[in-house]
């Protein structure tokens, strides 16, 4: 059950890479940016277009994971998940998801990510264009 619990906790946080989030550290000081990637064994951070002194960005932001006390995103991620569920419906056998780089396959010629079809043509990316923009509206 642990296993289950950790594996879900990892592909929730690798759902904000790339997405703006707010970490806390252990003295309370606050880092706002775009998480760009972490450690899954030290819970290392790298944070992109962090704001620093007198409005200046720094470029990249390490914080080690002993220290980070928090992180907060106020953006909702994807859901991936239930989007594969919802082309499974149509597409039965002819779906994969490749969580870690946030796309999905269709019948191993379609791609589509959180902002659409990014791969494929014709009546079945058609169709796979029409159920994302249905589960966008109805999820949004």
């Amino acid at each position: 059950m642990a296993a289950v619990a950790s594996r879900k906790f990892f592909e929730e946080l690798g759902q904000l890479v790339g997405k703006p989030v707010r970490v806390e550290d252990t003295r309370e000081k606050v880092y706002d940016g775009v998480l760009l990637g972490y450690d899954s064994n030290t819970m290392t951070i790298c944070l992109g277009d962090v704001p620093g002194e007198q409005g200046t960005k720094i470029h990249r932001v390490f914080i080690y994971g002993s220290t980070v006390a928090r992180i907060s995103a106020s953006e909702r991620p994807f859901n991936l998940g239930g989007l594969a569920e919802r082309l499974e419906r149509v597409f039965p056998n002819m779906i994969r998801t490749f969580t870690d780089a946030n796309i999905i396959v269709v019948m191993d010629k379609i791609r589509v990510n959180e902002t659409g079809v990014v791969e494929g043509s014709g009546p079945a990316a058609d169709r796979v264009r029409d159920i994302y923009q249905r589960f966008i509206s109805e999820t949004s």
